[in-house]
Protein backbone atom coordinates (compact mmCIF):
# COMPACT_ATOMS: atom_id res chain seq x y z
CA UNK A 1 0.00 0.00 0.00
CA UNK A 2 1.18 3.56 -0.74
CA UNK A 3 2.52 5.27 2.41
CA UNK A 4 0.15 8.04 3.71
CA UNK A 5 0.13 11.27 5.96
CA UNK A 6 -1.99 11.46 9.00
CA UNK A 7 -2.83 14.56 10.69
CA UNK A 8 -3.08 13.65 14.20
CA UNK A 9 -4.87 15.53 16.93
CA UNK A 10 -2.99 16.10 20.39
CA UNK A 11 -4.56 16.93 23.89
CA UNK A 12 -5.20 20.97 23.73
CA UNK A 13 -4.13 21.00 27.90
CA UNK A 14 -5.23 17.36 29.56
CA UNK A 15 -2.83 14.47 28.21
CA UNK A 16 -5.69 12.03 29.04
CA UNK A 17 -7.46 13.61 25.85
CA UNK A 18 -5.27 11.92 23.41
CA UNK A 19 -6.62 8.66 21.66
CA UNK A 20 -5.77 5.02 21.32
CA UNK A 21 -5.54 5.27 17.72
CA UNK A 22 -3.48 8.76 18.02
CA UNK A 23 -1.01 7.17 20.07
CA UNK A 24 -0.50 3.97 17.83
CA UNK A 25 -0.03 6.43 14.88
CA UNK A 26 2.56 8.59 16.57
CA UNK A 27 4.08 5.16 17.68
CA UNK A 28 4.03 3.26 13.72
CA UNK A 29 4.85 5.91 11.47
CA UNK A 30 8.63 6.67 10.60
CA UNK A 31 8.65 10.57 10.96
CA UNK A 32 6.88 12.76 12.98
CA UNK A 33 6.79 16.61 11.88
CA UNK A 34 5.72 18.79 14.29
CA UNK A 35 5.11 22.59 14.83
CA UNK A 36 7.65 22.70 17.77
CA UNK A 37 9.26 19.71 18.21
CA UNK A 38 10.24 20.28 22.01
CA UNK A 39 6.07 20.57 23.06
CA UNK A 40 5.86 16.77 21.61
CA UNK A 41 8.74 15.79 22.52
CA UNK A 42 7.29 15.77 25.78
CA UNK A 43 3.59 14.20 25.07
CA UNK A 44 6.02 11.26 23.57
CA UNK A 45 7.97 10.96 26.59
CA UNK A 46 5.10 10.96 28.53
CA UNK A 47 3.78 8.13 26.50
CA UNK A 48 6.68 6.38 26.21
CA UNK A 49 6.61 7.04 22.30
CA UNK A 50 10.25 7.36 20.15
CA UNK A 51 10.48 8.77 16.60
CA UNK A 52 12.03 10.64 14.88
CA UNK A 53 10.55 14.33 14.96
CA UNK A 54 11.21 16.89 12.91
CA UNK A 55 10.07 20.59 12.73
CA UNK A 56 7.78 21.92 10.49
CA UNK A 57 5.99 25.34 10.75
CA UNK A 58 5.24 28.46 8.83
CA UNK A 59 8.68 29.63 8.37
CA UNK A 60 9.83 26.65 6.96
CA UNK A 61 6.50 24.67 5.64
CA UNK A 62 7.78 25.20 2.03
CA UNK A 63 11.25 24.03 2.68
CA UNK A 64 10.18 20.78 4.68
CA UNK A 65 8.11 19.95 1.23
CA UNK A 66 10.49 18.49 -0.97
CA UNK A 67 11.61 16.11 1.89
CA UNK A 68 7.82 15.29 3.18
CA UNK A 69 7.32 14.15 -0.51
CA UNK A 70 10.20 11.92 -1.10
CA UNK A 71 10.04 10.50 2.12
CA UNK A 72 6.28 9.52 1.33
CA UNK A 73 7.58 8.24 -2.36
CA UNK A 74 9.55 5.70 -0.49
CA UNK A 75 7.01 4.04 1.42
CA UNK A 76 7.13 6.22 4.72
CA UNK A 77 4.39 6.79 6.88
CA UNK A 78 4.48 10.72 8.03
CA UNK A 79 2.42 12.11 11.11
CA UNK A 80 1.45 16.20 11.11
CA UNK A 81 1.11 17.42 14.48
CA UNK A 82 0.90 20.91 15.90
CA UNK A 83 1.23 21.67 19.11
CA UNK A 84 -1.84 21.24 20.70
CA UNK A 85 -5.31 20.22 18.74
CA UNK A 86 -6.08 19.37 15.77
CA UNK A 87 -3.38 20.35 13.15
CA UNK A 88 -4.32 23.16 10.46
CA UNK A 89 -6.89 25.16 12.70
CA UNK A 90 -5.29 28.35 12.75
CA UNK A 91 -1.99 26.59 12.45
CA UNK A 92 0.17 25.94 9.58
CA UNK A 93 0.17 22.91 7.34
CA UNK A 94 -2.47 23.69 4.41
CA UNK A 95 -0.41 24.00 1.93
CA UNK A 96 1.79 20.63 3.18
CA UNK A 97 -1.93 18.67 2.85
CA UNK A 98 -2.38 20.15 -0.81
CA UNK A 99 0.42 19.07 -2.41
CA UNK A 100 0.75 15.83 -0.74
CA UNK A 101 -2.92 14.78 -1.91
CA UNK A 102 -2.03 16.57 -5.11
CA UNK A 103 1.03 14.05 -5.36
CA UNK A 104 -2.12 11.31 -5.24
CA UNK A 105 -0.92 10.71 -1.45
CA UNK A 106 -3.57 9.68 1.33
CA UNK A 107 -4.20 12.30 3.42
CA UNK A 108 -6.00 10.77 6.76
CA UNK A 109 -7.24 12.74 9.56
CA UNK A 110 -6.90 10.98 12.92
CA UNK A 111 -10.06 13.19 14.59
CA UNK A 112 -9.03 14.24 18.97
CA UNK A 113 -9.25 17.54 20.86
CA UNK A 114 -10.11 21.15 19.44
CA UNK A 115 -10.43 23.95 21.20
CA UNK A 116 -12.88 25.69 18.73
CA UNK A 117 -15.17 22.98 19.19
CA UNK A 118 -14.43 22.26 22.71
CA UNK A 119 -15.42 26.12 23.87
CA UNK A 120 -18.95 26.01 21.29
CA UNK A 121 -19.63 22.87 22.95
CA UNK A 122 -20.34 24.54 26.51
CA UNK A 123 -20.99 28.36 25.25
CA UNK A 124 -24.48 28.20 25.18
CA UNK A 125 -24.94 30.04 21.70
CA UNK A 126 -26.23 28.70 18.72
CA UNK A 127 -24.13 26.66 16.50
CA UNK A 128 -26.43 25.41 14.01
CA UNK A 129 -24.10 28.01 12.11
CA UNK A 130 -20.78 29.52 13.48
CA UNK A 131 -18.08 31.54 11.57
CA UNK A 132 -14.57 30.80 13.09
CA UNK A 133 -12.17 34.03 12.81
CA UNK A 134 -9.01 32.76 14.59
CA UNK A 135 -6.75 34.95 15.78
CA UNK A 136 -7.85 38.61 14.83
CA UNK A 137 -5.04 40.98 13.61
CA UNK A 138 -2.73 41.98 16.19
CA UNK A 139 -2.73 45.77 15.14
CA UNK A 140 -5.62 47.79 16.89
CA UNK A 141 -6.28 49.34 13.95
CA UNK A 142 -6.46 46.71 11.77
CA UNK A 143 -8.68 44.42 14.52
CA UNK A 144 -11.24 47.16 14.74
CA UNK A 145 -11.73 46.98 11.03
CA UNK A 146 -11.94 43.21 10.98
CA UNK A 147 -14.37 43.92 13.98
CA UNK A 148 -16.70 46.54 11.88
CA UNK A 149 -16.91 43.86 9.00
CA UNK A 150 -18.88 41.65 11.04
CA UNK A 151 -21.36 44.07 12.86
CA UNK A 152 -24.32 42.24 10.80
CA UNK A 153 -22.92 38.62 10.78
CA UNK A 154 -26.03 36.57 12.05
CA UNK A 155 -23.97 33.50 13.11
CA UNK A 156 -22.15 32.99 16.09
CA UNK A 157 -18.53 34.78 16.04
CA UNK A 158 -15.54 32.51 17.55
CA UNK A 159 -12.11 33.75 18.19
CA UNK A 160 -9.00 32.92 19.01
CA UNK A 161 -7.25 35.59 21.31
CA UNK A 162 -3.52 35.29 23.78
CA UNK A 163 -3.26 36.50 26.90
CA UNK A 164 -1.91 39.59 26.17
CA UNK A 165 -4.52 41.08 23.76
CA UNK A 166 -7.71 39.72 25.26
CA UNK A 167 -8.62 43.55 27.39
CA UNK A 168 -7.67 44.88 23.98
CA UNK A 169 -10.29 43.00 21.95
CA UNK A 170 -12.75 43.38 24.36
CA UNK A 171 -12.37 46.64 24.70
CA UNK A 172 -13.08 47.09 20.84
CA UNK A 173 -15.96 44.61 20.62
CA UNK A 174 -17.86 46.88 23.33
CA UNK A 175 -17.37 49.64 20.76
CA UNK A 176 -17.55 47.84 17.51
CA UNK A 177 -20.00 45.18 18.09
CA UNK A 178 -22.03 46.19 20.94
CA UNK A 179 -21.68 46.49 24.68
CA UNK A 180 -24.75 44.55 25.49
CA UNK A 181 -24.07 41.73 22.52
CA UNK A 182 -23.91 38.42 24.82
CA UNK A 183 -20.57 37.02 25.00
CA UNK A 184 -18.86 34.25 26.69
CA UNK A 185 -14.91 33.36 27.15
CA UNK A 186 -13.39 29.80 27.33
CA UNK A 187 -9.79 30.07 29.39
CA UNK A 188 -7.70 27.17 29.35
CA UNK A 189 -9.85 24.36 28.23
CA UNK A 190 -9.34 21.21 29.54
CA UNK A 191 -6.07 22.39 32.00
CA UNK A 192 -5.99 23.17 35.94
CA UNK A 193 -7.37 26.44 36.15
CA UNK A 194 -10.17 25.97 33.35
CA UNK A 195 -13.02 28.50 33.43
CA UNK A 196 -16.01 29.57 31.31
CA UNK A 197 -17.34 33.08 31.33
CA UNK A 198 -20.76 34.42 30.35
CA UNK A 199 -22.41 37.86 30.33
CA UNK A 200 -22.69 40.90 27.87
CA UNK A 201 -19.39 42.13 26.19
CA UNK A 202 -19.48 44.99 28.78
CA UNK A 203 -20.24 42.79 31.65
CA UNK A 204 -17.43 40.43 30.98
CA UNK A 205 -14.97 43.60 30.18
CA UNK A 206 -15.39 44.87 33.47
CA UNK A 207 -14.65 41.80 35.39
CA UNK A 208 -12.07 41.54 33.33
CA UNK A 209 -10.69 44.65 34.23
CA UNK A 210 -11.18 43.39 37.95
CA UNK A 211 -9.85 40.08 37.78
CA UNK A 212 -6.29 40.08 36.89
CA UNK A 213 -6.23 36.06 36.94
CA UNK A 214 -9.23 36.27 33.72
CA UNK A 215 -6.20 37.47 31.85
CA UNK A 216 -4.05 34.54 32.22
CA UNK A 217 -3.82 31.79 29.65
CA UNK A 218 -5.03 30.67 26.29
CA UNK A 219 -8.88 32.10 24.96
CA UNK A 220 -11.30 31.04 23.08
CA UNK A 221 -14.10 34.14 22.54
CA UNK A 222 -17.64 33.76 21.37
CA UNK A 223 -20.11 36.09 20.42
CA UNK A 224 -23.60 35.68 19.58
CA UNK A 225 -24.56 37.14 15.80
CA UNK A 226 -26.03 40.15 15.48
CA UNK A 227 -29.88 39.62 15.80
CA UNK A 228 -31.78 40.07 12.42
CA UNK A 229 -34.39 42.67 12.51
CA UNK A 230 -38.06 42.23 13.18
CA UNK A 231 -39.99 42.98 10.14
CA UNK A 232 -42.17 45.98 10.13
CA UNK A 233 -45.87 45.18 10.31
CA UNK A 234 -48.02 47.59 8.55
CA UNK A 235 -50.82 48.64 10.69
CA UNK A 236 -54.03 49.02 9.00
CA UNK A 237 -56.63 51.64 9.13
CA UNK A 238 -58.89 49.07 11.42
CA UNK A 239 -55.78 49.14 14.18
CA UNK A 240 -55.39 53.01 14.56
CA UNK A 241 -58.64 53.01 15.09
CA UNK A 242 -58.73 51.11 17.79
CA UNK A 243 -55.87 52.64 19.53
CA UNK A 244 -57.47 56.32 18.99
CA UNK A 245 -60.35 55.16 20.50
CA UNK A 246 -58.35 53.83 23.35
CA UNK A 247 -56.64 57.39 23.52
CA UNK A 248 -60.16 58.65 23.51
CA UNK A 249 -60.64 57.18 26.85
CA UNK A 250 -57.74 59.26 28.13
CA UNK A 251 -55.42 55.78 28.89
CA UNK A 252 -51.44 56.04 29.09
CA UNK A 253 -49.61 55.25 26.19
CA UNK A 254 -47.87 52.21 27.52
CA UNK A 255 -51.43 50.80 28.40
CA UNK A 256 -53.23 51.64 25.37
CA UNK A 257 -50.37 49.93 23.77
CA UNK A 258 -50.70 46.36 25.83
CA UNK A 259 -54.25 46.33 25.49
CA UNK A 260 -54.37 46.93 21.33
CA UNK A 261 -51.19 44.18 21.20
CA UNK A 262 -53.83 41.57 23.34
CA UNK A 263 -56.52 42.49 20.84
CA UNK A 264 -54.67 42.54 18.11
CA UNK A 265 -51.51 40.01 18.41
CA UNK A 266 -49.06 43.01 17.05
CA UNK A 267 -46.11 44.12 18.61
CA UNK A 268 -46.72 45.90 21.77
CA UNK A 269 -43.72 48.09 20.44
CA UNK A 270 -44.77 48.82 17.52
CA UNK A 271 -48.20 49.86 18.56
CA UNK A 272 -46.28 52.15 21.59
CA UNK A 273 -44.93 54.12 18.19
CA UNK A 274 -48.32 54.37 16.81
CA UNK A 275 -49.98 55.14 19.81
CA UNK A 276 -47.35 58.31 20.08
CA UNK A 277 -47.65 59.11 16.96
CA UNK A 278 -52.05 59.34 17.13
CA UNK A 279 -51.29 61.32 20.36
CA UNK A 280 -48.64 63.86 18.82
CA UNK A 281 -50.76 64.09 16.04
CA UNK A 282 -54.14 64.78 17.73
CA UNK A 283 -52.31 67.69 20.20
CA UNK A 284 -51.18 69.14 16.85
CA UNK A 285 -55.02 69.66 15.60
CA UNK A 286 -56.45 70.43 18.78
CA UNK A 287 -54.06 73.42 18.86
CA UNK A 288 -54.53 74.25 15.35
CA UNK A 289 -58.57 74.43 16.64
CA UNK A 290 -57.89 76.57 19.50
Amino acid sequence: MAASLYIVATPIGNLEDISARALRILSDVKRIYAEDTRVIQGLLTHFGIQNNLLSLHEHNEQQRLSGLLTALAAGDDIALVSDAGTPLISDPGYRVVREVSAAGFQVIPIPGASALIAALSVAGLPTDRFAFEGFLPAKPAARRNALTALQQEPRTLVFYESSHRIAGLLADMETHLGAERHLVIARELSKLYEQVYRGTVAELRTQLEQDNNMRRGEFVVMVAGQEAATPSREISDEVRQLIQTLLAEDLPLKQTARIAARLTGLPKNTLYRQALLLSDVADVSESEVT
